[in-house]
């Protein structure tokens, strides 16, 4: 499990710091990136209907001065660093939460209305009618989880003994 913390924390650490560093280069202007697309495209589709070659080049021309509209290398460069803390931080509220999570799961502190849930979609899947063996096979939760939730369950009525298994009441 602490591979995929490790990956998810990283994935989302470089993603929030790629965000930044586009965010930081564009100066926050997006509208200006969809101005140069939109400019791109038309360049393209100019050459793709056989324009002449001046007026691919004008076009072209015209995409490029929308991009250093709004477009700052320097300043994006000069931002690298805080683009980075910005993915350092993001990566370790990651990890933090990632393993609070990991280590309630594994202490068993999963809520009781969790894991009544649980049971509760599991019973109306299978028709109502359920085992403990089939509860811990299909479902997350182990045999002893299993057998507390059903106790409280059955003690407020929830549930029912059938046999060998428990229904739904």
């Amino acid at each position: 499990m602490s591979l995929a913390r490790f990956l998810l924390s990283l994935i989302a650490g470089a993603s929030a710091a790629l965000i930044a560093f586009s965010a930081f280069y564009t100066r926050g202007d997006t509208g200006g990136v969809f101005r140069f697309l939109r400019a791109r495209g038309q360049a393209r589709r100019l050459e793709a209907a056989g324009a002449s070659a001046e007026q691919v080049a004008a076009a072209k021309a015209r995409a490029l001065e929308i991009a250093q509209g709004f477009a700052d290398p320097a300043f994006a460069t000069q931002m690298l660093p805080v683009a980075l803390l910005i993915g350092v931080v993001v990566a370790a509220l990651v990890w933090t939460l990632f393993g609070r999570r990991l280590k309630r799961a594994e202490a068993g502190g999963e809520r009781a209305d969790v894991q009544e849930r649980m049971v509760l979609k599991y019973a109306y899947r299978s028709g109502g009618r359920f085992t403990l063996r089939d509860l811990e096979e299909k479902s997350p939760l182990s045999f002893e989880q299993a057998r507390e939730v059903t106790g409280r369950m059955l003690e407020r009525g929830v549930l029912q003994r059938d046999g060998d298994g428990y229904r739904l009441s």
